[in-house]
């Protein structure tokens, strides 16, 4: 590094001079700064933009499928009893639901538990010792686990173990335990509900297996000593729909496009010794009605909001790409700021920002090919039909407002100014012939999947799923950097140059002036 004097025998700025020998190297570092600059500003807006065509094109890709249209609802009359909906599958009319049971856990209560000497309520703590059991045996857990699949294991104790270790095994073999110290109860319940998933305990075979059922309180059959407990069977739901009868081991039937998950009985008729049902004492002035019909509106929702998303988003790509231009505005540098104020920052920084898409080459493919895709038309039952068929169509560019101008407008839109006193022709085109515009709208969106899955294809220059160069622009901006460096070492380089020269010129005039003075007192005129 070059010794640094500054004019301490010249007199001279040496600081200042040298910044105007090397300032065209310094404006060289600032050039490539500002730019490198504008393109992280750039791929920062490129990114928020392809954020949103991605979640756009993930939505338009489910709405290339029927189930995304529930073209069908249903009223119930009594919700107390059923809550239902249905699939585009379901058939309209009145439908008739009469619930006999709904589904049930298998749920024991366990028998009160005292201790063999003090009689006292047991705790978690307590060993089955102090129960009054003395050997070492097992009581068996069947039931199944939530595949249906079955499960029989031995919970195995002794005297040693405590309430809290059957609580603890009888969870790992598979059901619901506790056990309530205030009452010295277990509890226990089946993991899901049906008569599938209900459990039971049993006494492996062995006397001390049964008496270990009687101390914890556990024998429904109050046959082994100790308290009977009280044991409620898993149970599936059953219910009658029009007619036929449907079982289901939890609350919830799925049956020709209707989704049915009952919450209460209608009937109580009881069951017979086989636990059956005598549907012929069904009570039809109990019955729920279930009215199902074509959803006209839910079908005009789902397309309007479709529409609204793609107007978004079309709006935000026509702005950046006819932005005012920002010629004569780039970046500003530390010094430039320093004479601004942070609102001045802000406006210049946001009108170089708003201005970096404008034109762009990609912006425009992208958008041209929603546009395009968007205006084509499909065919449907042998008919031609477009997005103008419905009274979908867009305002054209003199009568749209600024970047509105691909923007769609649904005729008779009650929240659309524009469009609001024309006659609704999709609400028109639902009502009459609903699938027609669900078939066409399936086709509209698959183009348009299609059109931007095209647009995201990964390649040499971009990765997938993204809509603009982004490997070709992290390159360059890492191009940038590296240049930066360079002028940045170039300049200090000749910085140390001058430096040095000006050193060695004030050391020569030092030695002058040394020189001089010497001089002057040799003729004594000093």
């Amino acid at each position: 590094m070059a010794i640094r004097i500054s004019g301490i025998n010249s007199g001279l700025d040496t600081d200042s001079i040298v910044q105007e020998l090397v300032s065209a190297y310094s404006k060289k570092t600032e050039k490539y700064q500002k730019e490198q600059t504008k393109l992280g500003w750039k791929q920062d807006i490129w990114k928020d933009l392809n954020k949103k065509v991605n979640a756009f094109y993930k939505k338009v890709g489910n709405l290339k499928y029927s189930g995304a249209y529930n073209t069908k609802k249903v009223t119930s009359s009594d919700t107390t009893k059923a809550s239902v909906t249905a699939t585009s599958g379901a058939v309209n009319g009145t439908q008739k639901l009469h619930v006999l049971s709904t589904a049930q856990s298998g749920y024991l209560t366990g028998a009160e538990v005292r201790t063999s000497l003090t009689n006292s309520i047991a705790k978690s703590d307590t060993t089955l010792g102090t129960l009054g059991f003395t050997d070492n045996t097992s009581i068996r857990l069947q039931t199944t686990d939530k595949d249906g699949k079955k499960i029989d294991k031995q919970i195995t104790l002794n005297p040693s173990s405590k309430i809290s270790d059957v609580v603890n095994q009888l969870r790992d073999a598979g059901v619901n335990a506790s056990f309530d110290e205030n009452n010295g109860r277990f509890y226990i319940s089946s993991a899901r509900t049906g008569k599938e998933g209900d459990f039971t305990l049993s006494d492996n075979g062995s006397a001390e297996s049964k008496k270990l059922l009687g101390i914890l309180g556990l024998d429904t059959t109050g046959t082994y000593g100790g308290g009977k407990a009280t044991k409620l069977d898993g149970e599936d739901a059953t219910i009658v729909l029009n007619g036929v009868e449907y079982t289901s081991s939890n609350n919830n039937f799925s049956i020709n496009g209707l989704n049915i998950a009952v919450n209460g009985v209608t009937d109580n008729i009881a069951r017979d010794a086989n636990g059956k049902f005598d549907l012929s004492k069904l009570d039809s002035s109990k019955a729920v009605s279930l009215n199902v019909s074509t959803d006209v509106q839910g079908l005009y929702d789902k397309i309007k909001d479709f529409l609204t998303e793609y107007n978004n988003l079309i709006n935000e790509i026509t702005k950046l790409y006819n932005a005012d231009s920002a010629k004569g505005y780039e970046p500003l540098t530390e010094d430039e700021k320093n004479e601004m104020s942070d609102r001045e920052i802000e406006m210049w920084e946001t009108k170089v920002k708003d201005s970096l898409l404008r034109r762009d080459d990609n912006l425009n493919t992208v958008m041209r090919s929603m546009v395009t895709a968007m205006s084509k038309s499909y065919t449907v039952n042998g008919k031609s039909y477009a997005l103008s068929s419905f009274g979908i169509k867009t305002l054209g560019v003199l009568n749209a407002a600024k970047n509105e101008q691909n923007a769609y407008h649904i005729d008779g839109d009650a929240d659309d100014e524009n469009t609001s006193g024309n006659t609704d022709r999709l609400m028109a085109m639902l009502t009459s012939d609903p699938d027609a515009v669900v078939d066409f709208m399936k086709q509209l969106t698959t183009g348009l999947y299609e059109t931007l899955d095209e647009q995201m294809k990964s390649s040499g220059l971009r990765s997938k799923f993204s809509i603009y160069n982004d490997k070709e622009m992290d390159t360059q901006y890492k191009n940038y950097g590296k240049t930066i460096k360079e002028w940045e070492k170039k300049v200090k380089e000749k910085e140390d140059y001058y430096y040095k020269k000006f050193a060695a010129m004030e050391t020569a005039l030092g030695t002058l002036n040394s020189q001089q003075s010497s001089l002057a007192g040799l003729f004594g005129t000093k």
